[in-house]
């Protein structure tokens, strides 16, 4: 049976259209992916993103912890800050991608995808050393994402400006918003400048109705999971299981910004090595000829198979058809052509640069 998040009752009463996803039952919709997708691209909306998990890290040791358990380096990471990482297995697979927020060098949040929650808790377990713990705190927080270029207009109507995060990929623990105490990180999935909220379960309706209250007279939209996932595509962002997975390594993922080769050691550094540079990689798609070209579709050049779709779409803000992409090297190159075959059908598609979309 799917879980709800506590503020599955506030989706019902604005007539959200609840799916089931990553165990969750959670609005795919409002008013329409494609009025919440500009919307947000325009002007701001709000997420319920309660689903993702949250993970704790203390204790002695938990910096080198996670210097070996993740891609990136966190030497210079300072208390307030986020940082974008790749947990990979033995293989140099990735098991998940994730956000660390670092408290202090004994204490770190680390949040990670929803439908791999339970197998990232037992694989950071599996990894635990000397006195660090390992605390899935999932349940006991919910977490609201407010995204779009109004998103600190409509903050500022509810709390000083000292309370927000100054930079982005930066964080406040401890934020009081109308007496609810909250962590506001800027941070988010869209593509635009946003914060994502963290409070107790207990005062998440609370928040969300304040929040839509408040943001109503600069329209602000409530949204959901099928506008998420069209923004994060026009952004260029991966997501896991479509353009991550435990068979695409990070560097086939084109993240190689977030792995650290020149630090001493992380767990499938060794096999990464060995690899070398990747014979796939992702790439952009623009479709050039008529119809959307969704995920797991074969490109052909001529009769040869030169790759495989992660993820497409209608971008609503562009106003055309993308996809993303693993093309075998010969083919990373912006420009070239090749054909995605759609229940039968060749759709003519251009490699393209990443991402879709970045906003000014």
């Amino acid at each position: 049976m799917e879980r709800k998040t506590a503020l599955y009752e506030c989706h019902l009463a604005a007539a959200g259209k609840m799916v089931p996803f990553a165990g969750y039952l959670l609005p795919i919709q409002y008013s329409g992916i494609i009025a919440e997708h500009n919307g947000v691209r325009q002007k701001a909306g709000l997420f319920d993103v309660s689903h993702m998990g949250e993970v704790k890290v203390s204790g002695k040791g938990a910096f080198e912890y996670l210097q070996n358990l993740l891609s990136n380096d966190f030497t210079d990471l300072k208390a307030g800050k986020v940082r974008y990482a790749l947990m990979c297995n033995e293989d140099g697979g990735v098991v998940d991608d994730l956000l660390v927020y670092k408290f202090d060098e004994e204490n770190y949040l680390l949040v990670i995808n929803a439908a791999n929650r339970e197998k990232d808790v037992l694989w950071m377990k599996s990894k635990e050393f000397g006195e660090v713990q390992v605390e899935d705190v999932s349940d006991e927080m919910s977490q609201i994402a407010l995204q779009g270029p109004k998103a600190k207009e409509i903050l500022l109507k509810v709390t000083e400006e000292s309370n927000l995060p100054a930079g982005y990929y930066s964080f406040l623990p401890e934020v009081e918003i109308q007496g609810i105490k909250c962590l506001v990180s800027q941070t988010g999935y869209t593509g635009e400048s946003g914060y994502e909220i963290y409070c107790s379960n207990e005062d998440a309706s609370r928040l969300w109705y304040l929040l839509l209250e408040i943001g109503q007279e600069v329209g602000l939209l409530p949204c959901g999971l099928g506008a998420r996932d069209t923004l994060r595509l026009e952004a260029g962002m991966p997501l896991y299981g479509h353009e991550l997975s435990m068979e695409i390594t990070p560097f086939e993922a084109d993240l190689a910004f977030a792995v650290k080769m020149a630090k001493a050691d992380f767990i499938g550094k060794q096999v990464l090595l060995a690899k070398g540079e990747p014979t796939r990689k992702r790439v952009g798609l623009k479709v050039i000829g008529r119809g959307i070209v969704r995920e797991n579709e074969l490109l052909y050049i001529g009769d040869e198979v030169v790759g495989q779709t992660t993820s497409g779409t209608h971008a609503p803000h562009l106003g055309m058809s993308i996809a993303m992409a693993l093309v075998g090297q010969e083919y990373f190159t912006p420009g070239t052509q090749m054909e995605a075959e759609v229940r039968g059908r060749r759709i003519s598609v251009e490699v393209v640069s990443l991402p879709f979309y970045k906003k000014d």
